[in-house]
């Protein structure tokens, strides 16, 4: 007979127990106490869109659209594709589930992301991000606003050491046009010196050409045109007031010129919030201001800002929770204890008070079990005590014990 062969995990994906799920879920919970500090409606919005709706609002000639997305043809021949990122999908909500009624909305999500890229440290193809994103308000306080809660959220983690807010503007349309013919003329003009992609991004994508990691490019893209040569009155004002908002908020951050974002749509307030103890990998939280998305997708004019910050990441750099442990191990002793232990137990957690039951064992190994759980107290239930209507409450710290109605349980324990 043929041995069936086990499935394996799919490549990019990951299994998580212990340690790993209780970093992960520390993220997220810390994530969702923090955004209801500000303020911000927790949403949901599907796992796969139309095609057309991350084409749209990524651009067809990004890498994400262009080599990333898992994209299908459903039954009925559209063509579908798993969420690469959470932006394009809100927006997309805000349009058609009349969203606009709400504006400034202040919206907060997690959940899973997929994109098919080589994985490595911190980077899978099923990963997880947490996003925070306010919809309708063109207001400088909007950026600042977020900035600061993302600053919470990385104290209240614990990672903000060794974090460093990096700050740039793109400028309104008018700063952006000029800097973009600047940036082209001045890529045209060492196009010898370039690499291939860099000259490739040069036709579509130029602004890219700034964050290029390749060291053929860096002499280019370092002498380039700064943004600042071509600022108007009021994106300068913008940034300024953004600026005075994370003074008066105390975040510290940093200027980086070189920080951009390729789409046409992205103004104002840009911003990542980089490490060095994820190696090449530091960007823990990125975002910024994207005032033409939502007309992009057939929308009107909309200004938007948000982040987004992958929550794999994160775990890696936070301490891990200390496993959560029970309150109360129910020990039965008998068969009539067994089954009275049943109704014991619901009583109990439905009283608010965790609670757990070995499902089989003498009294030593459930009384061990109790210890690797981490019970403060154990309930001994035998049939002598049963027919009292009275079971044994030790307290596993103090080492004493006491018999105890079995109706009075939960108001002794919760007390």
């Amino acid at each position: 007979m043929s041995r069936i062969e086990t499935p394996k995990a799919i490549r990019g994906t990951q299994d998580m127990l212990g340690d790993a799920s209780r970093r992960f879920h520390h993220v997220a919970a810390t994530f969702e106490r923090v955004r209801r500090l500000y303020g911000f409606s927790r949403i949901e919005v599907p796992v796969f869109e139309a095609t057309a709706v991350f084409a749209r609002s990524l651009g067809e000639t990004t890498d994400v659209v262009s080599k990333e997305m898992y994209t299908f043809e459903d039954r009925g021949g559209d063509s579908l594709t798993l969420r690469p990122e959470f932006t394009a999908g809100i927006a997309r909500a805000y349009l058609t589930e009349g969203w606009q009624q709400h504006a400034p909305l202040k919206v907060a999500t997690h959940g899973p992301l997929f994109r098919y890229e080589r994985p490595q440290k911190g980077r899978f193809r099923q990963f997880h991000q947490l996003d925070a994103e306010v919809i309708g308000a063109a207001e400088p306080a909007a950026d600042v606003e977020l900035l600061v809660l993302a600053d919470q959220l990385l104290r209240e983690l614990g990672v903000a050491d060794g974090v460093t807010l990096q700050l740039n503007t793109l400028g309104d349309a008018e700063t952006r046009d000029a800097w973009r013919t600047a940036l082209v003329a001045h890529f045209e003009a060492n196009r010898d010196a370039l690499s291939e992609e860099s000259l490739d991004r040069l036709g579509r994508n130029p602004l890219r050409i700034l964050d290029s990691k390749d060291p053929r490019d860096r002499p280019v893209a370092d002498a380039a045109p700064a943004i600042d040569n071509f600022m108007s009155t009021e994106a300068g004002a913008f940034f300024e007031a953004v600026t005075r908002g994370l003074d008066a908020a105390g975040v510290a951050w940093t200027r980086n010129s070189r920080l951009v974002r390729g789409l046409d749509y992205y103004r104002h307030t840009a911003f990542e919030f980089v490490t060095d103890r994820l190696g090449a990998q530091g960007t823990v939280l990125g975002g910024g201001r994207y005032d033409g998305l939502i007309e992009a997708l057939g929308g009107p004019h909309t200004p938007a800002v948000g982040w987004a910050a992958g929550i794999e990441r994160l775990a890696m750099l936070v301490d891990a929770p200390a496993e959560e442990q029970v309150t109360v191990a129910v020990v039965p002793m008998g068969a009539a204890a067994e089954a009275a232990a049943a109704g014991l137990i619901a009583t109990l957690r439905r009283a608010g008070i965790a609670s757990n039951m070995a499902y089989k064992g003498n009294m030593k190994r459930r009384m061990q079990k109790a210890d690797d759980w981490g019970a403060r107290y154990a309930v001994i239930l035998g049939e002598d005590e049963l027919a009292r209507g009275e079971a044994g409450l030790k307290d596993l710290r103090a080492g004493t014990q006491r018999q105890l109605p079995i109706d009075a349980l939960a108001e002794a324990i919760g007390r």
